[in-house]
């Protein structure tokens, strides 16, 4: 009767949580497609300073940067929840 004593190590479960912060992806997206030229997406965020001069600009161009606004929308939706906290909610990239 031959034991092996060698037991693979037991990996832990995958966490079937939510990521924390991944809930304002929805919404911030939403935010930057409806409300772009406003800003508001910014600010919700967390990012006052890149909020206030989205919303300088786009009041000096008269609506013609809230583009930026539509843009970043898109982007916040079209990246994974965990790429998402991770760019800006953990890294705070204010642009982009």
């Amino acid at each position: 009767m031959s034991t092996d004593p060698y037991v693979p190590p037991v990996s832990p479960p995958p966490s079937s949580g939510p990521i924390p912060g991944a809930d304002k992806k929805l919404i911030a997206g939403l935010l930057g497609i409806l409300l772009g030229s406003l800003a508001i997406h910014k600010f919700y965020l967390g990012y006052t300073k890149e909020g206030i001069i989205q919303l300088i600009l786009s009041l000096v161009t008269c609506g013609l940067f809230g583009v930026v606004g539509l843009i970043e929308g898109i982007i916040y939706l079209t990246k994974s929840d965990a790429e998402f906290v991770a760019t800006y909610v953990n890294g705070r990239k204010g642009w982009f």
